[in-house]
């Protein structure tokens, strides 16, 4: 079974669940999970985790992630994007200058509204489950960062520009305040992810490409380990008498380990043989480790 993550380009047409499935036929494995759905209209970066990166998942929706985005003005949409049912068209009588004021004053942080058709939740129910059966419910607004916004083009009706930021950020949604703000409303003409935290697009393999590798036995060159999503945490190794605890999973005392003096936060762990096998935190005053993450 292959253990780690794959730097998957999803192309537009198909779902990210999709994606999923024929990766599990091509790797032959059931153990795959993904992070950071996007629309079937979407394309780019989507980070796969596999076998036990799957305990990843969580970990890694919570990283920010970069877009390029083009915008259609004066038209409004019930799922916010081309793709959906046109509600309202609005002749636009804004210029250029007003267009980059309206687009720039989102940047930092804002309270925004999710759109109907998503993959959240209200009394146990998805929205979009919601919105397709002709019910349209209250959302509360939730707090999301744009952390910059570069405008690459304008062309009215369109705009195309570049927006990194938070979790929870729909990019749809944000086309749709932008246009509020602007009074011509406006939705979402295409959308492609080009980043989710260290992972950049340049690096990323289309299914077709993914097939090839696996077919010439090469495809373990490009799963990155489940251990460097943590590089940036310091190691601790445990001795060969404590076998038995970390293979448990239980708390990690200081003489279970090999001499170091820690300081509170996450710790890569590794058995005697070197094998990363979990993630742990140090609580400096109890003065052990406690489970964070187990990866065997």
């Amino acid at each position: 079974m292959y253990n780690g993550l794959i730097n998957v380009y999803k192309e537009p047409g198909f779902t990210s669940f999709d994606a999923v499935a024929v990766l599990r036929g091509i790797l032959k494995q059931k153990k795959i999970g993904h992070t950071g759905t996007l629309d079937p209209a979407a394309e780019g970066v989507l980070m796969v985790c596999l076998g036990n990166a799957t305990k990843l998942c969580t970990f890694l929706e919570e990283k920010d992630k970069t877009y390029i985005c083009k915008m259609r003005l004066g038209v409004t949409t019930d799922t916010e994007d081309t793709t959906g049912k046109i509600i309202e068209e609005k002749e636009i009588s804004c210029g250029e200058d007003a267009i980059k004021e309206a687009i720039n004053s989102f940047v930092g942080d804002y309270k925004q509204i999710p759109p109907m058709y998503s993959a959240l939740k209200k009394d146990g129910k998805k929205l979009y489950e919601l919105a397709r059966a002709g019910i349209v419910t209250k959302r509360e607004a939730r707090d999301v960062k744009i952390r910059s916004i570069e405008i690459a083009e304008i062309k009215i009706p369109y705009v195309t520009f570049t927006v990194d930021c938070s979790k929870g950020t729909y990019i749809r949604s944000l086309c749709r305040d932008i246009g509020e703000k602007l009074g011509c409303g406006a939705c979402m003409e295409h959308l492609k992810r080009t980043r989710v935290s260290f992972f950049d697009e340049k690096d990323s393999l289309k299914l077709s490409q993914i097939e090839e590798l696996a077919k010439a036995g090469r495809i373990d060159e490009f799963i990155l380990p489940t251990e460097n999503m943590f590089s940036d945490r310091p190691a601790i190794f445990v001795n060969g008498e404590s076998a038995r605890i970390i293979n448990n999973g239980n708390p990690l005392l200081m003489s279970n380990i090999k001499p170091t003096e820690p300081e509170e936060g996450l710790y890569r762990v590794y058995n005697a043989e070197g094998i990363f096998c979990a993630v742990y935190e140090y609580d400096a005053k109890k003065e052990y480790f406690k489970p964070y993450k187990m990866f065997f």
